[in-house]
């Protein structure tokens, strides 16, 4: 029997050719000087048994969605009009190569089986393999290998374990594909035509749109409101110092503070007037207490600490964690799963630790009787575990310094995982001083546990606190009344962006990353140093405009883009935003350090001028395209079709996009008003 293999990239054919080819494979180059075809035979279970296999690749997906000629020309049709443009899905010439060596190799072949990644997208480019496959041989059969890492024994299992390919999945992304480019290409068009001959700064611009990129926008914009319009308050408290056993403690009150000074002040003075200087113990209570491990590592954790811990773009993260795993060295790095499978031999994956030089001896700790079963979070999307080291991993040949980084916070967080809980002993103290209460806290770190290897978590002893027996007077050394003021929140940092989006259902877990560094790119926000942001009371200029209007389908609004490019409507392919990008580490992402989002003149103008025009659901906010999402959802699980979900949702952003359209002057002013 002959057997077609197609991965998704060429580097994951490569890798599994080998694991299963045994090394015995044969190389034949195609057309394509990235795509190799790899032969060599295996022995499946029935019914196929030993067969012929070549093994090849795609580079994401094959097919491109665009208009037709007659909707190309943005002077010859309405934006209006793209709500239902027809729509051409073709091979475009630089895929072209790829999709003629499937077909040939299809015409030879009696079985085509997919190993893409498993995840929607991954299944979406699997049919388009099958459907170029098809073109030469309607008769092959289709099967799916399941993988989610390129550790020589999961790759066996995956061949000896096929299953049917979900039409269902590829659906949902059909429907976003479509959703996303006829938005993007008509609120592109719509604002770049609109504003371009109303601000001088933005008269080359391209201002595209994408039903991700404007609510992950938003959430930068209402922070930054927040902080703008931030008015400090006045507020007064009491603070009282005992001293015993030599020993100084600092009791804090239990009203926290009041922002009247006169009532403060009222009670102040009766505590003074009543206590002769003294107070007693109410309470003194004594009890163990944990500082909990992490929860198994799911994408947006990893981007979240990434950006946390590293300092690391979550984009920049995504991307060297998706290298990591191409290498062999991770599990894949999209998922949504924070809990190990009951089967996972956990023990064997820390075994391959024990050789590191940093924390070789803790997992050699944890194999001599420290190992704890991990936790299990809420999360199970049912097709990947979380992301998890596979192979030992240090630096030297083509491992970077950074992948280095990323893969220690992700080995680090997986023995982590499989530790005891760190534990301590807290003491409560509770003290009444004429009737008013207050308290002090002390902790004891008993055993570190987890964080002799999760450098990242913070936990370590507080003050000592004496001996207090419950009922026992005690003298004040010092009992004052305080005024403090209260202070702004900070502006948004890329850990909480992504927190943001991900609570409130913007984007995938693996496009997040990709949402965050389009408005980057467009320009419509800035990164800065934590801390710098405070100089800013205004959105930070437009710095340079972007490339004039392209050519091709990013003129149409919808670029094809790439894999990555997934969940939101871009605005062209590779193109620039209404801003230039810097590209240094602070807006790359590719420094140290934590930076703070700040809104361009351009993005808070957009912001304003949309939610000035008072939707039901402003574009702005993450209603929209969070009711899209479970639509999707709807789609892989039965409950909708693809047609009822475009057409659903079509018919929702047509009613903005009249209602934008009517109220466009407002969009004007506002961008009159900022963009200088």
């Amino acid at each position: 029997m002959k057997i077609l293999c197609v991965a998704e990239k060429p580097s994951i054919a490569k890798s599994v050719a080998h694991t299963l080819g045994g090394g015995r494979v044969s190389l034949r180059e195609t057309r394509n000087k990235y795509i190799k075809n790899y032969d060599f035979t295996y022995n499946f279970p029935p019914p196929y048994g030993s067969a012929e296999v070549t093994m090849t690749s795609v580079m994401g997906h094959i097919f491109h969605n665009d208009f037709t000629k007659e909707f190309s020309s943005w002077d010859a049709v309405s934006p209006i009009d793209l709500f239902r443009a027809r729509i051409l899905k073709s091979v475009p010439a630089d895929q072209e190569n790829i999709a003629r060596n499937i077909r040939d190799e299809a015409g030879r072949s009696q079985l085509l089986i997919i190993w893409t990644d498993c995840d929607r997208e991954g299944e979406h480019i699997g049919v388009e393999v099958l459907n170029i496959a098809r073109e030469r041989n309607r008769n092959i059969g289709v099967k799916r290998a399941m993988f989610n890492n390129l550790e020589a024994a999961h790759i066996h299992q995956a061949a000896r374990s096929l299953r049917d390919i979900d039409h269902r999945l590829a659906q949902a992304v059909d429907a976003r594909m479509e959703i996303d480019l006829r938005l993007g290409a008509a609120f592109t068009r719509f604002q770049s035509k609109l504003l371009r001959p109303a601000c001088t700064p933005l008269k080359n611009s391209l201002i595209s749109y994408g039903s991700c990129q404007f609510p992950t926008l938003g959430f930068v914009v209402d922070r930054f409101k927040r902080v703008r319009n931030f008015r400090p308050e006045t507020f007064w408290y009491i603070k009282v110092v005992v001293e015993k056993d030599g020993i100084t403690v600092n009791f804090n009150w239990k009203r926290v503070h009041l922002f009247d000074r006169m009532a403060t002040t009222l009670l102040f003075e009766r505590c003074m007037e009543s206590s002769n200087g003294e107070a007693r113990i109410v309470s003194m209570v004594k009890k163990p207490t944990s500082k909990w491990r992490p929860l198994p590592l799911t994408t947006v954790e990893l981007q979240r600490r990434g950006a946390l811990f590293l300092g690391f773009s979550s984009k920049k993260v995504m991307d060297i964690a998706e290298k990591l795993y191409t290498k062999g060295f991770l599990s894949y790095p999209r998922t949504e799963t924070d809990q190990f499978d009951d089967g996972m031999d956990l023990q064997a994956l820390i075994e391959k630790q024990v050789g590191d030089a940093s924390w070789g001896g803790y997992a050699q700790g944890l194999l001599n009787g420290g190992f704890c079963k991990p936790k299990k979070g809420k999360h199970n999307d049912h097709a990947h575990p979380p992301i998890h080291p596979v192979a030992h991993c240090s630096q030297g040949g083509n491992i970077a310094y950074d992948e280095i980084r990323v893969y220690e916070l992700v080995a680090r967080h997986f023995l982590a995982c499989c530790s005891e809980d760190a534990k301590g002993a807290s003491t409560e103290v509770v003290l009444d001083w004429a009737g008013e209460r207050f308290g002090t806290t002390g902790l004891r770190v008993v055993q570190r546990n987890y964080l002799d290897v999760y450098k990242y978590d913070r936990w370590t002893s507080s003050q000592e606190l004496p001996e207090f027996s419950q009922g026992e007077l005690v003298t004040l050394k010092r009992a004052t009344m305080e005024e403090g003021t209260t202070t702004a929140p900070g502006y948004l940092t890329e850990p909480e962006l992504i927190q943001q989006m991900d609570a409130n259902g913007i984007g995938t877990d693996a496009t997040m990353a990709d949402h965050i560094d389009r408005i980057l790119d467009r320009g419509y926000v800035v990164k800065v140093p934590k801390g710098a942001g405070g100089r800013f009371r205004e959105p930070l200029p437009v710095t340079a405009p972007a490339a004039t209007q392209p050519r091709g389908a990013a003129a149409r609004g919808g670029g094809r883009g790439g894999r990555g490019a997934r969940g939101g409507g871009r605005g062209g392919r590779g193109g620039g935003g209404a801003a230039g990008r810097k590209t240094n580490g602070a807006n790359g992402g590719s420094g140290d350090g934590q930076f703070e989002f700040i809104p361009s003149t351009l993005g808070f103008a957009l912001a304003e001028g949309y939610d000035a025009i008072g939707f039901d659901k402003s574009l702005m906010k993450p209603f929209l395209r969070r009711d899209l999402e479970l639509s999707m959802t709807d789609i892989c699980e039965g409950r909708k079709t693809k047609e009822e979900v475009i057409q659903q949702s079509l018919s929702l952003y047509r009613e903005v996009f009249q209602r934008s359209n009517e109220q466009k002057g407002i969009l004007v002013q506002a961008c009159r008003r900022y963009v200088v």
